[in-house]
């Protein structure tokens, strides 16, 4: 049915009344929208969730963050951003024992580090927020309240907001706490929060299904100075998200980096988004008109629009919801002597045809594009101006003439190069056997399905997937008996004096330049692959590809588990016949205690033996093998899963206990790669 002004009239009343009545219902307080240091949320309307793994925020061989980088490539590419959510938390946290803060400390630099990044950031003009994620209760204990330590953290670093993930609203008690340290901070959940609660979230993450007419936000009607960023992290076409947030005059989460799996906007999307920013950041306080009016009426079907007044001006957002460009006659408005009107999106001044009591605009709008109306009684500013100049310049090429068409990006392995070749077992080394073998893993990511990027991609694979399976020919090699120990890793250092460029976390558990007192037979952790990279060349051996090392826990019976098929977690609650128990399992008892208990002894488990004979495989400590690239993310498998299993969350990083299961760890920087529960073995080839 066709929205006449007297249907609209009747419509925005009702709206209005319902707003009117919410507002008194729920108490609402919004004076904290006025506190300064919370303002620049309502003009903040593009952000992207960054991981801290992505390969343009940091160089691991130069040991610097390179935010300038970062952002340049944002600029180029759409457009800039206004705020960054920056992610070092999931998917890695509960690899170990460190809590969502222990680990953003370990981000490169420490906490001073983390500043300066801030303050990069900063230096360009972009708000930073951070995650919190209340989920995380089995690993440390912070030793205080979340809200206090949160807001102390945030304060250390000057951060300016917070992202609640999983959240349907960030609890009061955060604000005030931000506030008792003296540093309000924009908190922004997840999910949505009640109407009461937007006194407090003065931003939300919009994570809607879309209608052919867009809904009107909420959040946004209840108060247009509430920032809402539309997200739709796994959407390869992001116009449903873009129309949306452009006609409720709010803000969009240019999400590319999802967990390391590139969802990048397409050169379309991309040029959307410089468009529509840049209008929203021009009429920014036209958007918190209490007198904005929704579904504003227009002329031609599939055209949407909302109506922001202020003062004596008026911005109109529009969009066109078809798959056809829409040209000629598109709204008409009441008729005042005086008026100009101008095409803020073409950057024309338009010449309306005046019928009567109505002026009648004509202008086209691209399929599936945008257009922005401005109307005043006077001159234009020099700021307006200038948008209309750029973008003139900018709308001279059609948006379909910019490609839609989506890509995944090729990732490639890191050569491992090959050792010193033996004819015979060096000491301490299992001789593997090479021959016939049909390589079968699978990944254990929590998100992603089995979507093409998810995981990694092996060289016979044209793309990044969960699921992997080849027929290969081993070569033979030897392998580690056990896992390096402490005392062979002292051994190393003294020989080499060996000290990473980056040592923060290196060898955490040791004191003094020497590891615990019983700790001689276990194995050595807080080593990052680099770490451990450089042991395997002073030994004369190298790290394994991950089909070497499955290989020799799993041999050619296709076996569950390095000592078959029984698994030895069910067997504690007498689930698996003929595992062995206590003492003489095949494998650790699993630790799920907040504080992570010390690793076991390598050889403990005798009965854990594989085919070849190859012990502490599976449970103890994760172990590394083969680095995965690709233009933003650096990845490691780690194989094996082990003792250390933090509780009350599915959030975790997931073992990955069976022979056809294989971990994935974001790489970003040794200080923050280093884990307690994280190891390695060596191998060397054979003549």
């Amino acid at each position: 049915m066709a929205c006449t002004p007297a249907t609209h009239r009747d419509w925005l009343a009702e709206i209005t009344h319902w707003r009117t009545e919410r507002l008194i219902r729920t108490g609402y307080d919004g004076s904290r929208y006025n506190l300064p240091q919370l303002q620049w949320a309502e003009h903040s309307f593009i952000q992207p969730q960054m991981m801290v793994h992505d390969r343009y925020l940091y160089d691991p061989i130069a040991g610097k963050y390179t935010v300038d980088r970062y952002l340049d490539d944002l600029d180029n590419r759409y457009g800039g951003i206004d705020a960054v959510l920056v992610w070092p938390v999931y998917p890695n946290v509960g690899i170990d024992d460190r809590n969502q803060h222990d680990i953003t400390r370990s981000m490169p630099g420490g906490v001073d580090g983390l500043k300066q990044m801030v303050a990069d950031f900063h230096k360009r003009g972009v708000k930073v927020l951070f995650p919190m994620m209340m989920w995380d209760e089995g690993t440390r204990d912070p030793g205080s309240d979340w809200p206090t330590a949160i807001a102390e953290f945030m304060k250390q670093i000057d951060a300016d907001g917070i992202n609640g993930d999983t959240q349907d609203g960030v609890p009061l008690a955060f604000s005030l706490a931000a506030e008792k340290v003296g540093h309000p901070l924009a908190f922004e959940p997840e999910n949505g929060p009640s109407d009461e609660a937007l006194a407090w979230n003065v931003q939300t993450w919009g994570q809607y299904q879309y209608t052919f007419a867009p809904g009107v936000d909420r959040y946004r009607w209840l108060d247009p100075r509430h920032q809402v960023n539309i997200q739709g992290r796994w959407d390869r076409d992001k116009t449903n998200a873009l129309q949306y947030a452009f006609f409720n005059g709010e803000g969009w989460e240019s999400w590319e980096n999802v967990w390391g799996i590139w969802n990048g906007v397409t050169p379309r999307d991309a040029e959307a988004t410089r468009r529509v920013a840049t209008i929203e950041r021009a009429v920014a306080p036209f958007f918190a008109s209490q007198s904005w009016e929704p579904l504003y009426p227009m002329r031609r079907y599939g055209v949407f629009s909302s109506r922001w007044p202020l003062g004596d001006q008026t911005v109109w957002t529009i969009v066109n919801r078809n798959e056809y460009d829409v040209d000629g006659t598109q709204m008409a408005v009441p008729y005042k002597q005086g008026t100009r009107y101008f095409d803020l999106y073409r950057g024309a001044e338009l010449k309306p045809e005046i019928h009567g009591e109505e002026a009648v605009l004509s202008f086209s709008t691209e399929s599936h594009g945008y257009g922005a109306i401005f109307a005043t009684s006077g001159e234009l500013d020099p700021k307006l101006r200038a948008l209309m100049e750029k973008m003139k310049g900018m709308t001279a090429k059609p948006l379909s003439s910019y490609s839609a068409e989506w890509h995944a990006l090729p990732q490639h392995m890191v050569e491992i190069p090959a050792s010193p070749r033996t004819a015979s077992a060096p000491e301490g080394m299992i001789r593997i056997e090479g021959g016939d073998y049909l390589f079968r893993v699978q990944g254990v990511e929590i998100e992603g399905s089995n979507d093409i990027g998810v995981d990694v991609q092996y060289s016979w694979e044209d793309s990044a997937r969960r699921f992997h399976e080849h027929p290969m020919e081993i070569k033979p090699f030897f392998m580690d008996k056990y896992p390096v120990t402490n005392a062979q890793f002292k051994k190393f250092l003294d020989a080499t004096h060996y000290s990473p460029k980056d040592s923060l976390n290196f060898l955490k558990d040791w004191k003094d330049g020497s590891y615990p007192n019983g700790w001689a037979n276990k194995p050595v952790t807080w080593v990052a692959i680099e770490d451990a990279r450089e042991y395997a060349k002073w030994a004369g051996k190298r790290l394994p590809h991950e089909w070497e090392w499955q290989y020799a826990a799993q041999g050619k019976d296709e076996r569950s588990f390095p000592w078959g098929n029984c698994d030895w977690l069910s067997s504690r609650g007498g689930g698996a016949v003929g595992c062995a128990t206590g003492n003489d399992a095949a494998a650790p008892t699993p630790d799920k205690g907040r504080t992570m208990l010390p690793a076991s002894d390598v050889d403990a488990h005798p009965n854990g033996a594989s085919p070849f004979g190859v012990m502490d495989m599976v449970g103890n400590v994760w172990q590394w093998t083969d680095e995965y690239v690709d233009e933003h993310t650096r990845a490691a498998i780690v194989r094996g899963g082990s003792h250390y299993q933090p509780q009350g969350s599915i959030w975790y990083f997931p073992q990955a206990y069976k022979n056809e299961q294989h971990g994935k760890l974001l790489l970003m920087a040794p200080s923050y790669d280093r884990s307690g529960a994280l190891g390695f073995r060596c191998v060397k080839d054979a003549q």
